[in-house]
């Protein structure tokens, strides 16, 4: 498929009924990708909520995380097809800021999930996680579990301009006490949110240094590469691996070991919250402003003092892509 066209699938999520004679309202979500268990879960809350509330819901995502071209398009082909409002996780979160403005102009209301877009106010409004909090945590957390030992560092992060990338690292870096080139960060690399990137990029970091302790990664697919490159170095025991997203798979790992905390994150909230502002401007045109958190929670088997935290058996029932 070539990268000017989006992934578009139109779901009737509620047949009219003889009660219901006027037209269901049209609703769009934009999605980063259609295989990340995160965005399925997404999809899958808009859908429920869609059909609950007698609305029609078109979806559309990117070929792969970072594909800004496919979701222009779809917010072209949304607008033209009559969307009253679209809910999108923006891949480009500059770039993207155009498109949706256009949207705007022409009466939609758009709404950002999951992350911001650069500027903010390019959207009506945004339904996330705290993503500075969840990198707080991790942060807070990592700090705590060394126990005052020097700390050798590799941040294994998402890709430049993408805005929740960026607030996980800064605020992971901003509890966890050191600034943007501290000599304790010993390697960063970017890594996409991807198993095998972040496989890679640790190996890398392992070449380059050795003793490192403490391992910040994006998402827990990162942080799954990142443990089995330790693994294989076997260093997987001796360092502090530190994560967010809280999808099921992820609080395994965290239970397994292999993740020592995670910031977990609930897209069903972001995605069900999100379709009923959307059909409540559709009724009413009323708009959501302003942002919405939907929570986050620390995740972990090995609590630390003075860190708020819950078990994993906690986290598996909040947890999303069983």
């Amino acid at each position: 498929m070539h990268t000017t066209r989006a992934v578009l699938t139109v779901i009737l999520a509620c047949a009219v009924t003889p009660a219901l004679s006027q037209t269901p309202p049209v609703i769009g979500l934009i999605t980063k990708t259609e295989t990340n268990p995160f965005f399925v879960k997404m999809r899958e809350g808009a859908t429920e909520a869609a059909r609950a509330k007698g609305a029609r819901l078109m979806t559309a995502a990117g070929r792969f995380d970072g594909d800004n071209a496919s979701q222009v398009t779809a917010i072209e082909n949304m607008v033209a097809a009559g969307a009253k409002a679209i809910l999108i996780t923006p891949s480009e979160t500059k770039a993207i800021v155009p498109a949706i403005r256009k949207a705007r102009a022409a009466g939609v209301m758009v709404i950002a999930l999951d992350a911001p877009t650069e500027p903010q106010d390019a959207t009506d409004a945004l339904f996330a996680t705290d993503n500075f909090k969840a990198g707080l945590l991790i942060g807070q957390y990592a700090k705590a579990a060394m126990a005052g030992k020097p700390a050798t560092i590799a941040t294994l992060d998402l890709a430049p301009g993408i805005t929740v990338g960026k607030l996980r690292h800064d605020g992971f870096l901003r509890r966890f006490g050191i600034k943007e080139g501290d000599p304790g960060i010993v390697c960063s690399a970017d890594t996409q949110g991807d198993q095998a990137k972040g496989q890679t990029a640790m190996e890398n970091c392992l070449q380059r240094a050795p003793d490192i302790n403490v391992v910040y990664t994006i998402n827990e697919p990162a942080a799954a590469g990142a443990h089995r490159a330790l693994r294989a170095a076997g260093r997987d025991r001796g360092v502090v691996l530190v994560s967010v997203d809280g999808g099921c798979a992820g609080v395994r790992n965290v239970k397994a070991g292999v993740i020592a905390a995670t910031s977990q994150q609930y897209p069903l909230k972001m995605a069900s919250l999100g379709v009923e502002a959307a059909v409540e401007y559709a009724k009413s045109g009323k708009k959501a402003s302003g942002t919405i958190d939907t929570g986050v929670t620390l995740i972990t088997d090995k609590p630390m003092k003075a860190v708020d935290s819950k078990d994993t058996t906690f986290g598996m029932d909040g947890c999303w892509g069983k």
